[in-house]
């Protein structure tokens, strides 16, 4: 790392210190020591840059979209610098047969170290002949590659879950990557798309450590998809005091008030949209952010699954013990909210909770005035 200003021009013109500090705020959003920073950042620069195959199956490109649009690294620098992206359909020099060539010599030259990326479903039905590259299935593609690569990753909900080719009723047997490779370790990076820096982080870690990153039962990492979006909300505090818009445009959707009546799956969706959010132009780059609920697109069984506006199933309540009550003397709280606060277990509700309760409680048909008492 002493001579990691002889890579400055390489790195695109980026500073010794710069590079580091990237790599160190990397690693701290991973859960990460800070002192990792150092050995991803001496990882990344190995003259002998890690080779990566994406193939693409049953997807609109929107996650190789996503991917262009990460600003550190930048595309250019990520493909030329840091990593050998030796097969994407639609980013490679090469097309037909010699697209096809180069992707042959990178397995045979990287056989047990590189990396497999497959975006989007595979269809299985009539032997896959739903998607072909070079004539073949996908569905083959895929299982004659993944044997031979070092890390596997699904990217996107369509790779992951099986996303919108799979909805009902699935005309060409959409499946998810690890069903087809069972038994084979597969990283899931669900979202829709999914979101770029979750795929660079999980590349980082591999290339530093030469092993995956811990996987939750889902095999999605579990530095990104530890937490429910719910639980770090910019509307949480809303939902913790009742406040909740009731329709598009309302004065209680004006003030920011919490989506959840509106359909918002937060409170069953694992990702961390609010914590990175999107595209690194601020709030407004993702859906809650926009004024619009999320709809759980990177959750199995709920994006392309539940409707769209349908209520979320609360997986628990974790309420804040320092506000008012936001509709005091409201005996409106159902008897469902109500068992669902007696099962949360270990929560001491008292007024507080109370609040949050009634508020969920209350009819869909509310005027805007009762809303406003909060």
């Amino acid at each position: 790392m002493n001579d990691l200003d002889v890579f400055r021009e390489l790195l695109g013109g980026v500073s010794r210190r710069d590079f580091l500090k990237y790599f160190t705020i990397m690693a701290s959003s991973m859960g990460l020591p800070l002192g990792v920073g150092a050995k991803m950042a001496e990882a990344v620069t190995n003259p002998k840059r890690p080779s990566v195959i994406w193939l693409s199956a049953q997807e609109c490109t929107g996650c190789t979209e996503s991917l262009l649009r990460a600003t550190h690294p930048t595309l250019d620098h990520l493909i030329l610098d840091l990593i050998s992206l030796d097969y994407h359909e639609t980013l490679s020099t090469p097309a037909g047969h010699q697209a096809e060539e180069a992707r042959q010599k990178a397995i045979r030259d990287n056989k047990g170290k590189f990396v497999l990326v497959v975006d989007g479903s595979i269809p299985v039905k009539d032997g896959g002949v739903y998607c072909m590259i070079g004539g073949k299935p996908v569905l083959q593609i895929v299982k004659e590659t993944a044997p031979q690569a070092g890390a596997i990753i699904a990217i996107g909900s369509c790779a992951s879950w099986g996303g919108v080719p799979s909805a009902d009723p699935n005309p060409t047997g959409a499946t998810p990557v690890h069903e087809i490779l069972k038994g084979t370790p597969v990283v899931n990076i669900p979202g829709c798309p999914a979101s770029p820096y979750n795929f660079l982080s999980t590349v980082l870690y591999y290339l530093t450590f030469k092993k995956l990153p811990e996987l939750d039962d889902q095999g999605r990492p579990k530095f990104a998809y530890g937490r429910l979006i719910h639980e770090n909300c910019e509307r949480r505090p809303h939902f913790d005091a009742g406040r909740f818009a009731v329709a598009f445009g309302d004065d209680n959707h004006r003030q920011g008030y919490c989506l959840y009546k509106l359909g918002c799956k937060g409170p069953e969706t694992y990702n961390n949209c609010p914590s990175i959010l999107y595209g690194d132009v601020g709030s407004g780059s993702w859906p809650v952010g926009t004024g619009h609920p999320c709809f759980g697109c990177s959750e199995k069984g709920v994006g392309f699954t539940a409707p769209l506006h349908a209520l979320a199933n609360i997986k628990y309540l974790t309420p804040n013990t320092f506000f008012t009550e936001a509709y005091p003397g409201k005996p409106e709280t159902t008897s469902n909210i109500k068992a669902l606060g007696a099962a949360t277990a270990g929560v001491v509700i008292g007024a507080a909770g109370a609040a949050m309760l009634v508020g969920l409680g209350k009819k869909g048909n509310d005027t805007e005035e009762e809303n406003k008492e909060g």
